[in-house]
């Protein structure tokens, strides 16, 4: 007797973020191991704003071709969730100076893919990120890195934290 299929986590997955965060879509195939929600710029920046996360852009703009800009545009819904369990667990000022914009180092786990964000540099984040995370050595370029407990990336660049969201980082 064959047993009824579970519902594909895909379809879970997917009625999940779009309670979450009307207005997302989902991007990816059928066949895909891990479906990727993409959100739009408004969606981010709502989501940022119900949290008290700030952003900023040196070209005073949001459009994703620009490198000056700071654009939300296609962001994972893992990596919006990350910034706002980042803000609510730290409790410490955030503010975004880089998204999905053009500009940054490519890769399957970019910037322009969503799974990025830039972090201005505080004391707080910081002293949150060194004290919190594991710390896991040194990149190519020479950034130090931290891994959280849910395996975000956070590297100190110099003047700012590039953060990999890989998930929501526990939300």
């Amino acid at each position: 007797m064959k047993t009824p299929k579970a519902p594909k986590l895909r379809s879970v997955l997917t009625a999940l973020a779009l309670v979450a965060a009307p207005g997302a879509v989902v991007m990816g195939t059928a066949g895909e191991a891990a479906a990727v929600t993409k959100i739009s710029h408004a969606t981010a920046t709502s989501m940022f704003s119900q949290v008290g996360i700030t952003w900023s852009s040196s070209g005073g703009c949001s459009n994703r071709n620009v490198s000056t800009c700071t654009s939300f545009d296609q962001l994972n819904l893992a990596t919006a969730q990350g910034a706002q369990t980042l803000k609510r667990a730290s409790g410490c000022a955030l503010n975004i100076t880089g998204g999905t914009e053009t500009g940054h180092a490519s890769g399957t786990y970019s910037h322009w893919n969503g799974y990025k964000l830039d972090y201005s540099k505080t004391t707080c984040v910081g002293n949150y990120i060194k004290n919190t995370f594991t710390y896991i050595g040194v990149r190519g370029d020479g950034a130090q890195q931290w891994r959280s407990g849910s395996g975000n990336v956070y590297a100190d660049e110099g003047n700012h934290w590039d953060v990999t969201y890989y998930n929501c980082g526990g939300c």
